[in-house]
């Protein structure tokens, strides 16, 4: 048997590939497929199913093009309605897969159709069990993201704790836990930065999993200081539960080179949004103007579903050379399909024809200090998360978190100068970036953010702690 995780970082998820005796399964795919084709051909079996555990909301699965491709068959837990057939299985329903099989536990709460997927090796020996977003390392799935009419968020929770404590911790603890999400996802509060662990270990460690946590103090915690979902998820949602438009189709078109004139056209247009993806050092030292600024080296996907509200959004992009396709691929993995071309020559191919650019101010992290302390610094913004800043920040610093930044420039003045930290420098030129194209165009960047602010010689500047962090 061969189990391989295939964790993509920017979007903080696991996708599974377990072949065995000539065939194979895939759980949760990412949306551009050909690896998993790959990986099948290199082992010379076939893929059976693609299992998917519920439908998510923070991307966009490729499990249609997958069966479309491969011929396997999609299998989803109870309650899954889709507009393309698929495989509705039962709690409990056995799939075997080459000398391996793997039962379906319907475990609803974080959705309604939540399923997870325990495998049996050759010998029948229980070894793991996929989670979806029933179960993370160190949380569960948040509860708020499938609520109905007749379902509110403390009737999902109570689901999940019914599902924890039936279907899951009544397993053996030495069986592998190999969620769909880790740390960074939005999918719950405070997950680990691990991507597996024992089912023993997180009895231990997992607060959910605490014997003395009864089920209303669980629903409390579960329900309490929930950030909102960003935007984007609802649509993802509707997406997983329908045929959408190809990845190879969604790449052709928007890896497509424009010169700077066919590039100015549209931007001069108004209905296209300019993306930079390259460093925030690249784009503080020239990006063209009105331009947002959301790097490839950073949280990507995520940063794109939180802040471009439209998901429809026609997009055209000034990527790093080489790196236009996975720019297009990127964007299509959240459901952002209308990327329509980029900037051939990137920066360079622009200024070249003579068109305008702009330049974000850049101040090191001692410059702000000091700037704060002697009062040319007058205006400063963290741009961090509640959670971030609650656990400690400059004294005397307010908070314009970068997740609610269109709503909160309407409480900036055009006419004054800010100062803007994040936790490493990304952020805040994201921020600084989505201001100027807003008409906030005086808002100088601080370089390496509070990392590097409390390494600073603070002088008369305090940095205010807390021992704990609400999410």
């Amino acid at each position: 048997m061969i189990l391989e995780q295939h964790y993509t970082k920017c979007l903080a998820q696991g996708a599974y590939y377990i072949a065995s005796a000539g065939e194979a399964v895939i759980i949760d795919p990412l949306r551009e497929v050909q690896q998993y084709i790959d990986r099948a051909a290199q082992d010379k079996v076939t893929i059976k199913y693609v299992f998917l555990t519920h439908f998510h909301a923070d991307f966009v699965s490729g499990h249609v093009d997958l069966a479309d491709k491969t011929g396997a068959t999609i299998v989803l837990g109870p309650n899954a309605e889709t507009s393309y057939a698929f495989a509705k299985a039962k709690h409990g329903q056995v799939f075997q897969v080459g000398a391996v099989t793997f039962t379906l536990l319907h475990t609803p709460g974080h959705t309604m159709e939540s399923s997870c997927y325990l495998l049996k090796d050759e010998e029948g020996k229980e070894k793991a069990i996929f989670t979806g977003d029933t179960l993370f390392i160190g949380d569960v799935g948040r509860p708020d993201l499938a609520a109905k009419s007749d379902l509110s968020t403390e009737d999902l929770a109570g689901h999940l704790y019914d599902s924890l404590h039936h279907q899951i911790m009544p397993l053996p603890d030495d069986i592998i836990v190999y969620p769909a999400h880790g740390a960074g996802s939005a999918c719950g509060k405070s997950m680990s930065k691990e991507t597996y662990d024992s089912l023993g270990n997180q009895k231990k460690t997992n607060y959910a999993l605490a014997t003395d946590l009864s089920k209303e103090d669980f629903i409390k915690e579960l329900t309490t200081g929930i950030a909102p979902p960003p935007a984007y998820f609802p649509k993802n949602v509707w997406m997983n539960k329908g045929v959408n438009s190809s990845i190879d189709e969604i790449i052709s078109r928007g890896n497509t080179a424009m010169n700077a004139q066919s590039f100015k056209a549209l931007v001069d247009d108004g209905d296209y949004l300019v993306l930079d993806v390259r460093t925030p050092q690249e784009y503080t030292a020239a990006s063209i103007p009105g331009s947002w600024f959301i790097g490839l080296d950073g949280q990507f996907a995520p940063w794109v579903g939180a802040l471009i509200e439209n998901i429809d959004q026609k997009i055209i992009f000034i990527a790093p050379h080489g790196r236009e396709e996975e720019t297009v691929t990127r964007l299509a993995r959240v459901g952002y399909d209308n990327a329509l071309g980029y900037l051939d020559g990137g920066i360079e191919a622009w200024k070249n024809a003579g068109f305008e650019t702009q330049q974000t101010e850049n101040v090191t992290a001692q410059n702000f200090i000091d700037g704060l302390a002697n009062g040319s610094v007058v205006n400063p913004i963290d741009a961090r998360k509640p959670g971030e800043y609650n656990s400690a920040h400059v004294d005397g610093v307010p908070l314009h978190s970068l997740d609610q930044i269109h709503s909160e420039l309407s409480t900036l003045d055009h006419s004054k100068r800010y100062h803007v930290y994040c936790g490493g420098g990304y952020r805040s030129v994201i921020f600084a970036s989505i201001a100027a194209a807003h008409g906030i165009h005086d808002v100088v960047n601080v370089e390496g953010g509070f990392g590097a602010i409390k390494k600073t010689n603070l002088g008369t500047q305090k940095i205010v702690e807390t021992s704990s962090c609400s999410i």
